[in-house]
């Protein structure tokens, strides 16, 4: 595959990429010497399982790999006890040492259900970063100023705002950095939101006497509501541990928008098949439903197998088809209050019915289905997602709640 063919499929999918020029002239050096670049992507285990936002810079790693490059899977076992400061207003808390080498053992197991084992490398920051003396930290704080950490969008508000910043914070980025510096990194892929962090990796480089890093920023992944990234918190997510059928569903309510990127950022449909796709599904030449069945069908394979995603597909068509919820429906957005929202208001703001009273009535009498299924509490209230509801035998819409 010649360099540009590589570009071409590095950057399907990405936002930047710092410095382009540096990553083709690294490409061509390891064209011609046979030597593959050292990818690597950091992943703190905070939480015990994987969502798809995660497997952007997974599936990206995957691509890596595909083109012949050495990619490192590196878990942060030793940041992971600081806490990722990017986003927040606070300090975060603090993770065990327990906590966070189970998290860890779930994450070596779930990644594999993507990148090739064989030509991956796991590896766990703590082996370089726990032996660093007292002196050794010292020395790498002396790196950065204080006003450069300041130049972070999350950091200036909070100090703006008075709000405190412990000193570890600072660290985060620099050690993050040292990360890079200890793999000798020639590429290393974050989301939109690491930037600082992964800029902070080349300039420790080049203190080391090492070529800088070429960055590659990848977007953060909308949930089912197509709006905020996805997140457990906001119950807008899908796991790859979920279960067949949850995953093959909630794929099936995602907005047609909202597959396409799903498709860029997740899938291994080619560049020309997502292209033909596109175009298929612009001269309705393809159905939406169809896109989604094959982007469902991919997902639940690849975490789960070919047969089980045979099996959610065809338990989806039957619910489908007995439910006899139709394929064409009206789709809109409602905001919700403080994340949450009454159902019986939804269903009144989404034209429905005519008042909360009459959606009260109507869940009452048994009248209101949610995915398919009948609801009968009427002080319910929904978190943000991507629901049908049904009214009634003919009133269907589908319903993104922000």
């Amino acid at each position: 595959m010649t360099v540009a063919e590589q570009m071409e499929i590095i950057k399907r999918g990405s936002v930047e990429i710092l410095v382009e020029k540096e990553l083709l002239e690294k490409l061509e050096k390891s064209a011609k010497s046979g030597i593959p670049l050292v990818v690597k992507a950091g992943f703190d285990p905070t939480a015990p399982d994987l969502h798809l936002g995660h497997t952007v810079l997974i599936q990206k790693l995957r691509q890596f790999q595909q083109l012949g490059h050495q990619v490192n899977f590196l878990i942060g076992d030793f940041t992971g006890m600081i806490g990722d400061p990017t986003g927040k207003s606070e300090t975060r808390k603090a993770l065990t040492r327990e906590d966070v080498l189970r998290n860890a053992e779930t994450y070596k197991e779930q990644v594999f259900k993507i990148l090739d084992p064989e030509l991956t490398k796991v590896v766990f920051n703590s082996s370089w970063l726990l032996p660093l003396s007292a002196s050794d930290m010292i020395g790498l704080a002396s790196k950065y100023t204080v006003a450069r950490m300041l130049e972070r969008e999350d950091f200036s508000n909070r100090f703006a705002n008075q709000l405190p910043i412990s000193i570890h914070e600072f660290l985060y980025p620099l050690i993050q950095g040292y990360d890079s510096v200890a793999l000798k990194a020639d590429v290393e892929l974050g989301g939109t939101d690491q930037k600082f962090n992964l800029l902070v990796g080349r300039e420790l480089q080049r203190e080391w006497g090492q070529p800088p890093q070429s960055v590659i920023t990848m977007p953060l992944l909308e949930g089912l509501d197509g709006v905020n990234k996805m997140s457990k918190s906001l119950g807008n997510y899908i796991g790859i541990n979920e279960p067949p059928e949850e995953i093959f569903g909630k794929i099936m309510s995602i907005s047609d928008d909202l597959m396409l990127r799903y498709y860029e950022l997740l899938s291994d449909l080619t560049l020309d098949g997502l292209t033909t796709l596109k175009v298929g599904l612009k001269e309705r030449q393809i159905h939406p439903m169809d896109a989604k069945k094959q982007l469902g069908r991919e997902m639940v394979s690849r975490f789960h197998g070919v047969a089980a995603a045979e099996a959610a597909q065809e338990a989806f068509v039957r619910r489908f088809r007995d439910n006899q919820t139709p394929e064409e429906m009206p789709e809109m957005t409602v905001a919700s209050e403080g994340g949450k929202i009454l159902l019986c208001k939804l269903l009144a703001q989404a034209g429905l019915v005519a008042s909360n009273s009459e959606g009260r009535r109507s869940i009452q009498g048994n009248g209101v289905k949610i995915d398919g299924e009948k609801v009968s509490d009427d002080n319910l209230e929904l978190s943000a997602g991507t629901f049908v509801v049904q009214v009634g035998k003919r009133r269907f819409a589908r319903i993104i709640l922000s």
